[in-house]
């Protein structure tokens, strides 16, 4: 409505600088402290800003948070490597075959419905409780939406491009290099994209099975001893930690589709 007002009269708005994005991060820990220095939100449901800064140096300080940042991010690095490749091989299986799309398509799409926590005994009972089992239930996660979106966008190459590369006779390094990889790479880059987010989110719950060491395994323990500072502690970590690939993945996806018109999303 604001736009449509500015473009009646004649005005321009210009875009957004880089750092508006933190405006509003930071207009909401702001209402979050004074809302807790005017007793509106009681330490006794979630502390302030503040209090939650120190409580974050604390674990720090000790080392505690440190070393179960490092076993969380090597457990979400592993089920991404895995996850990508899987989902990376299976998608051109399906994306560039009828008859691969026709035997590898109905199991992806039924791994998309079910729910992790579902086959989190199954894994336990097949895998153990250790490291294997989380790992596999983040690559899980990590390989259903990057294939479904690499499917899609490796189906909606132009038909047109296929007849170009048969009149030119390009081999098939050439088609895949020339035309399915360009193709297909903005659609692969929104699933990675959406597959980094949904890394964190199931890391949360393969942190559930079992974990002695974590993210998660820290806010568990919090949990039970109703230490809800530290709680917030390990979810804004999630948080961060997801901002962060997302702005990396986005970094890769302007830089490697500059040749585009318009700009990334």
């Amino acid at each position: 409505m604001v736009l449509a007002v500015f473009r009646a009269a004649g005005l321009s708005i210009p875009p957004p600088p880089a750092w508006a994005r933190w405006i509003s991060p930071l207009v909401l820990l702001v209402l979050w402290q004074v809302a807790s220095m005017t007793g509106a939100l009681p330490d006794t449901t979630i502390g302030s800003p503040s209090e939650i800064a120190r409580t974050a140096w604390d674990l720090i300080r000790t080392g505690q948070y440190s070393d179960a940042l490092v076993v969380s991010l090597r457990r979400v690095a592993l089920g991404v490597v895995f996850g990508v490749a899987l989902a990376v091989v299976l998608g051109l299986i399906a994306g560039l075959s009828r008859w691969g799309d026709a035997i590898v398509d109905p199991p992806m799409q039924m791994a998309r419905t079910i729910p992790l926590y579902g086959v989190i005994p199954l894994f336990i009972v097949w895998f153990g409780i250790g490291e294997t089992t989380k790992v596999i239930l983040i690559a899980l996660g990590v390989a259903v939406p990057l294939y479904i979106n690499l499917t899609a966008a490796l189906r909606s190459i132009d038909p047109e491009l296929r007849e170009v590369s048969a009149t030119l006779h390009l081999t098939a390094w050439e088609r895949l290099r020339y035309m399915i990889f360009p193709g297909a790479l903005p659609g692969a880059l929104v699933g990675l994209r959406l597959s980094l987010a949904v890394a964190w989110l199931v890391l949360i719950v393969a942190e559930t099975v079992n974990a002695d060491a974590g993210i998660g395994f820290i806010v568990n323990n919090a949990r039970t001893f109703l230490q809800n500072d530290i709680i917030v502690v390990g979810l804004l970590t999630y948080a961060i930690l997801g901002l962060a690939t997302d702005f990396l993945v986005r970094l890769a996806e302007r830089w490697a589709l500059r040749w585009q018109d318009g700009p990334a999303r």
